[in-house]
C-alpha cells in the first residue's frame, strides 16, 4: 500500500491531508456529510452515476460502501443496474453492520478472504462503484485495483468530501456544498469537458509544457507518448478497454482533471512551494530544483531540514518528479465572488498539481510507493509558448 501524502497549496496558506491513493473521507467533515446527506437528491445522483457507467446487459456490478453513508443511494443504484440488464452483485460493506438487504451470495463469498484471494473472486467483476467512505486501505477496494491492473473492469470513485476554505482548513459538507456538488454532477457538460481535455493532450504531444508561478516556480517537461488520463466522467466499458494504465480504469466523479507522468528525463526547473508542512514541520520558501526529473537541490528559509528528512526517508521516490495534473471543470472552479472556497479537492478549472514520487499507476518508471501531491491555484501553464492557464485561470 503506497504511503501517500497530499499537500494543497492555497493562497500561501497550507494544509496537509494524509490518505491513500485518491483523497479519502475523514473526521468532522465526514460527520457533517452524514448529517447533511438526508437532503440530497439521491435519485438525481443515481441517475448521473448510472448514465456515466453506461452499463450493458449481463455486466457484473458490485457496490462498495460504508454503512451509514449514502445508504439511500444503494437501492436506487441496484434498481438501475437491474433495469440495464446487468447483474447486481450486491453491496460490500467495508466496515460495520450493513443493512441485511446489502448482502448477496457473492458478497458473502468475500467475507474473511485475503487480498490475493479477493482479486481472484473479483476477476469477473465488470464494474464497481466505490461510494463515499471506502478507500484503497480496504481489502476489497485494493483487490479491485489488482483486477484493474490486469486490464479488466472499471471502477467509479465517487467521493463527496474535499471542500476546503481558502485558509486551508476543511469546510463542513453542509447543504450548500451538497447542493453545489449535485449541480456539478448534473450540469457538467461531459462532452465539452472531454473535448477540452483531448485538445490539451493533443497540444502537449511533441511540445514543451512550462509551469510558472509568481512565487518562483518555473518547471518544464515533455510527455512523449505517455498516457494522459482524462477524468471526463466517461465510465463506460468502451473507455475502460482503451485504458493504458490503472487510473484510466478508475473514473472520478465529480470529474475534471487530466493526469500525466512526464518523461522523467525531460523534467527540468524549480518548484517553489508556499508555506506548507513537510516532515511534520512548517516550511517557508521551500525550493526544489530538478534536473532530468530528479531533485538536485533543496533550500528553504524555514524548515529545510524537516523537508529533507521527509524526502530522504522516501528513498529515490522522494526525489523524483511524479506527475503533472490540471483541472478543467469550470463548475468546480474556485468561486470568483461571494464565499471563496475550494470545491472537490481542487478539480476545478485552472488548478495545477505538481507531485513527487511513485508514478507507476500513471505509466511512469518511478517506483517506491511514496507520493506527495502539491496543488497550486495561481499557476500559469504554457505549451510551446501558448498560454492555456494564466494565474490560475483556465483560458481555453
Amino acid at each position: 500500500m503506497p504511503r501517500t501524502v497530499f499537500a494543497l497549496l492555497v493562497a500561501l496558506t497550507p494544509f496537509l491531508h494524509s490518505c491513500a491513493n485518491e483523497p479519502a473521507s475523514g473526521g468532522g467533515a465526514a460527520d457533517a456529510a452524514n448529517e447533511a446527506s438526508t437532503v440530497l437528491d439521491f435519485q438525481q445522483i443515481a441517475s448521473v452515476l448510472l448514465a456515466r457507467l453506461d452499463l450493458q446487459a449481463n455486466e457484473r456490478v458490485l457496490l462498495v460502501g460504508l454503512p451509514g453513508r449514502f445508504d439511500a443511494l444503494m437501492p436506487l443504484l441496484r434498481s438501475g443496474i437491474a433495469s440495464a440488464g446487468a447483474v447486481d452483485l450486491g453491496v460490500w460493506a467495508v466496515e460495520g453492520a450493513a443493512p441485511d438487504d446489502w448482502a448477496t451470495d457473492f458478497t458473502r463469498s468475500l467475507i474473511g478472504q485475503p487480498q490475493a484471494a479477493l482479486a481472484e473472486l473479483l476477476a469477473d467483476v465488470d464494474a464497481a462503484l466505490m461510494l463515499p467512505g471506502p478507500t484503497p486501505a480496504n481489502t476489497v477496494y485494493a483487490a479491485m485495483q489488482d483486477v484493474l491492473r490486469g486490464n479488466h473492469g472499471r471502477t467509479v470513485h465517487f467521493h463527496w468530501l474535499g471542500a476546503y476554505k481558502l485558509d486551508g482548513t476543511l469546510k463542513d459538507i453542509d447543504e450548500m456544498v451538497d447542493d453545489f456538488y449535485v449541480r456539478v454532477l448534473s450540469d457538467t457538460d461531459y462532452d465539452a469537458l472531454g473535448a477540452a481535455q483531448r485538445a490539451f493532450e493533443a497540444a502537449m504531444r511533441g511540445a514543451t509544457v512550462r509551469v510558472t508561478t509568481s512565487a518562483g516556480t518555473d518547471l518544464s517537461f515533455q510527455i512523449g507518448d505517455r498516457p494522459v488520463t482524462k477524468q471526463d466522467g466517461d465510465a463506460s466499458a468502451a473507455r475502460a478497454r482503451a485504458g493504458r494504465n490503472l487510473i484510466d480504469r478508475e473514473v472520478e466523479l465529480p470529474a475534471g482533471a487530466i493526469r500525466v507522468a512526464p518523461v522523467e528525463q525531460s523534467v527540468h526547473g524549480t518548484i517553489v512551494f508556499p508555506p506548507s508542512v513537510w516532515g511534520g514541520e512548517r516550511t517557508e520558501r521551500l525550493t526544489l530544483r530538478f534536473e532530468q526529473g530528479v531533485m538536485v537541490s533543496l533550500e528553504a528559509s524555514t524548515g529545510a531540514e524537516a523537508a529533507l528528512r521527509e524526502i530522504e526517508a522516501a528513498g529515490d521516490a522522494g526525489k523524483a518528479f511524479r506527475e503533472f495534473a490540471l483541472g478543467f471543470n469550470p463548475l468546480l472552479a474556485i468561486p470568483g465572488s461571494g464565499e471563496r472556497w475550494i470545491p472537490y479537492y481542487g478539480y476545478g478549472a485552472g488548478v495545477v498539481r505538481l507531485s513527487l514520487g511513485d508514478n507507476t499507476e500513471l505509466g511512469g518508471t518511478v517506483g517506491g510507493g511514496y507520493v506527495r501531491w502539491n496543488f497550486f491555484v495561481d499557476a500559469t501553464v504554457t505549451v510551446d509558448g501558448e498560454t492555456w492557464v494564466e494565474g490560475g485561470r483556465l483560458l481555453r
